[in-house]
């Protein structure tokens, strides 16, 4: 079989996808509504902050509409904001992941409190105080009847670190659920054992989709011997009785990864959500990005992806993109992508 998302993909709309002036926009996760149109949960902070450490400090997450799955997305309002800091979720949410299930609204996402003054424009942020905050990092969730909310928000973790000693005692973020029929909730979330080790992905099992999860293995479930192979941002799902992944390429040191492209779509399946075998054509994306007005470029970065679907099959994928041929260069504009499915 070959790979079902790379051959598959079509000319992105130059004009597609979500992205505001005067605001950084990440992540994004499409949704169709009870009013038939598109809703995108996207995280942004203000672009006058700069791109750097403020996503961790000053970023809320928004909702976007369209008429189609491409878009272009309109700014409809900010869903999550901040709220008492003495809530683990109190002074930053980052990285929405939107499912719906059995009559309500899921929004997955992580969030960060901290102390101290909030960082303005122009204001340094230490790494001493990035690596607090960040290791704060937590996954929550917010629930709603309607796309429009209210939206009801957990005010404690969806799922905590263990304890010292385990491989994922220090954060849980980067949520990415599939859900069931039956409301059975499968979850991957990313975490490391300390600072500066290698980040890893993990499972959990819930029987409904706001919990409570367990950890149906020790371990983390992509294990590589080439400790500069690492993969990130994963979207998973489950289609024709099997789970799906996809994920970023994020190898380290010019080790070329799974894929040789850095930043690359990983695809990956299983039967039981533990065993996972990286496709034999591994790439899913690329960065190099066919336009449908015919030209071509070399984005800098293609994150956290996620897929809408109509039908039980996917259709759109979303990532968020900057300009720029280097990772990181952005020229100081960031948004969510699509890229039509055949």
């Amino acid at each position: 079989m070959s790979n079902p998302i790379f051959k598959n993909i079509q000319p992105a709309p130059r004009d597609g996808g979500f992205r505001m002036e005067n605001y950084y926009i990440w992540c994004g996760s499409v949704i169709q509504g009870e009013d038939g149109k598109y809703h995108m949960f996207a995280s942004r902070w203000a672009k006058e902050l700069g791109f750097d450490w403020q996503w961790l400090f000053n970023c809320e997450i928004v909702r976007a509409v369209s008429d189609t799955p491409e878009g272009p997305y309109e700014f409809a309002e900010v869903v999550l904001g901040r709220r008492d800091k003495r809530l683990f979720d109190g002074m930053n949410q980052h990285n929405p992941s939107i499912k719906y299930w059995n009559g309500t609204y899921y929004l997955y996402y992580f969030g960060t409190t901290y102390g101290g003054p909030v960082p303005e424009a122009g204001e340094p942020i230490s790494i001493e105080r990035a690596t607090e905050v960040w290791n704060r990092k937590r996954i929550g969730l917010a629930t709603s009847k309607s796309v429009f909310g209210p939206w009801t928000r957990m005010d404690t973790p969806l799922l905590e670190p263990r304890m010292p000693g385990y491989w994922d005692c220090t954060i849980t973020t980067n949520p990415s659920a599939a859900i069931l029929p039956d409301g059975t909730t499968y979850m991957i979330y990313k975490s490391r054992e300390y600072v500066g080790s290698t980040l890893q992905l993990g499972i959990v099992k819930a029987p409904h989709p706001a919990g409570p999860f367990e950890r149906i293995s020790d371990q983390p479930i992509f294990r590589f011997e080439n400790p500069d192979f690492h993969v990130e941002d994963p979207f998973l799902w489950v289609e024709d009785g099997r789970f799906h992944v996809i994920m970023k390429d994020d190898y380290k040191n010019n080790s070329g990864g799974i894929t040789g492209e850095w930043g690359a779509g990983v695809y990956a399946t299983s039967e039981d959500c533990l065993t996972w075998h990286i496709h034999p054509e591994p790439i899913s994306y690329t960065r190099n990005v066919a336009w449908d007005d015919g030209k071509t470029s070399s984005q800098s970065n293609l994150e956290r992806p996620n897929l809408l679907f109509h039908e039980g099959k996917p259709t759109h994928l979303f990532v968020a993109t900057g300009n720029g041929g280097e990772p990181w260069e952005f020229d100081g504009v960031t948004w969510n992508m699509v890229i039509p499915l055949k």
